[in-house]
């Protein structure tokens, strides 16, 4: 019978890059750690002893907590949340069972440092189109969602993000911005080392919406148009945001569960 306080790779792969998926709690050795730095999407790190002392972060969330082989550090991990009143699950067979079965992983050597509450900090220019609003939503869901989004003028990006220790994007000579024919939302792909087939075939239709190459996908001039009504309709930056991560949440889960259904799905055998 399957545990109620454990949960499945193919099950976590499932809800990941979701709305409402759970937080990914790492609570590996360090010695493990640092043997592949790698994390699962939208992970944190946190030490395992000291769980007690993060506990209280978690109240309201849903958990899964990793160790390497879902032995007792996760296990007792979960089971001191679960006594707090979260619901806490483990992953079977941890990190290992998640990197062999070809589970996305984050690669960190290239995210800003965290600040004193834990989040990463992203810096851009305002009235946001395209990759301005695909980028924030990849960040939240398949690396740090809790990730803080600054919206500020073109002229004042770089001092911004380097007063809050963040890390500039989508902006003319920095890191995190177009390389060739690649818009940042690519490079944040290739940087983190994300690789699915939604996730690629979504990177195509922002690319063409991005770049004004409407021809690299059919979806790309929706995109477009969808991006441009949405930024006529707020003022607020942060407002556009929240509504466009909607958009891409559902291209995404069309390019990994619908591509084949029609509007009419389910209809009626032919013959």
């Amino acid at each position: 019978m399957p545990s109620t306080t454990s949960i499945n790779v193919s099950q976590l792969t499932r809800l990941i890059g979701v709305p409402g998926a759970p937080l990914i709690v790492d609570v590996r050795k360090p010695p493990d750690a640092a043997a592949d730095s790698r994390l699962l999407p939208a992970s944190r790190q946190r030490d395992a002893t000291a769980v007690a002392a993060w506990a209280h972060e978690l109240r309201g969330k849903h958990v899964v907590v990793v160790c390497q082989r879902g032995g007792s550090r996760s296990q007792g991990a979960a089971a001191w949340l679960r006594a707090e009143g979260i619901e806490a699950e483990i992953l079977d067979g941890g990190f290992e069972a998640w990197r062999d079965g070809g589970g996305l992983l984050v690669n960190p050597d290239s995210l800003p440092k965290r600040d004193a509450a834990g989040h990463t900090v992203w810096v851009t220019r305002a009235r946001p189109k395209v990759d301005r609003i695909a980028c924030p939503w990849l960040i939240r869901r398949f690396v740090d969602p809790d990730a803080v989004i600054l919206f500020v003028a073109q002229s004042e990006v770089l001092e911004v993000a380097e007063r809050y220790g963040g890390a500039a994007f989508d902006i003319d000579g920095v890191f995190w911005s177009h390389r060739g024919e690649l818009c940042t939302f690519d490079v944040m792909l290739q940087e983190f080392g994300l690789k699915s087939p939604a996730l690629d075939a979504l990177a195509l239709i922002v690319r063409g919406a991005d770049t004004a190459r409407l021809d690299l996908a059919p979806q790309s001039a929706g995109l477009l148009a969808a991006s441009l009504g949405l930024s006529r309709m707020f003022r607020d930056d942060l407002a556009q945001l929240d509504a466009g991560m909607l958009i891409y949440d559902a291209f995404y889960r069309w390019q990994r569960d619908a591509v084949d259904e029609s509007h009419d799905w389910p209809g009626p055998k032919k013959g």
